[in-house]
């Protein structure tokens, strides 16, 4: 029996590295296996656990065909390695960190895929953005208009996508979203 794709995706800001290291243990005590991003910005700088590499690098894996899937946002590329499929083959669940933009693309692939919004209130994720302090103003007002556009074109289909709020604390949203891939029996 395949394993179940789980699609979180979220507004740069959203505190999707934060739920994602925090859920980290639990989920794989329960079986998940969490899929490592390959992004063209350094690792350091990514804020994640993901693999920087130069974007002629990038390029070579998209032609060797080293991803399930690919996108580009924000002037980076991101990749999620083909090792998910074998994953998802052997029965494994996956959380990848995902992107709204390429969600159609994605279930496409994966028809199946639990997709999970990580939300947070506009002027909370302002306040995110600055404080990291890799943007402008002017970028960051940029970033919160698409964030809202993308949200909004995700639609509102009952099942389509779950909604967790990240706008209060961590351990709230990781608890929702642990809940979630329990409930979904996702994972074990």
């Amino acid at each position: 029996m395949a394993g179940t794709l789980i699609y979180l995706m979220g507004p740069s800001g959203a505190g999707k590295d934060s739920v994602l290291q925090a859920a980290r243990p639990i989920l794989e005590a329960e079986g998940c296996r969490i899929a490592r991003r390959v992004i063209t910005r350094s690792a350091e700088a990514a804020g994640e656990d993901a693999l920087g590499v130069s974007p002629e690098a990038f390029e070579q894996r998209v032609e060797a065909g080293a991803f399930a899937l690919h996108w580009r946002a924000n002037g980076l590329a991101y990749g999620i390695p083909r090792d998910i499929d074998d994953w998802l083959g052997a029965g494994h669940s996956v959380l990848v960190n995902g992107s709204r933009a390429h969600l159609p693309v994605a279930r496409q692939r994966y028809p199946d895929l639990l997709a999970v919004l990580l939300s947070v209130e506009p002027e909370v994720l302002r306040q995110r953005l600055l404080a990291r302090g890799r943007e402008t103003t002017e970028q960051i007002e940029a970033r919160l208009r698409r964030s809202a556009e993308l949200t909004r074109d995700l639609g509102v289909e009952a099942g389509d996508w779950v909604r967790i709020d990240n706008s209060g604390p961590l351990a709230h949203a990781v608890g929702a979203l642990v809940e979630l891939v329990g409930r979904s029996r996702a994972c074990g």
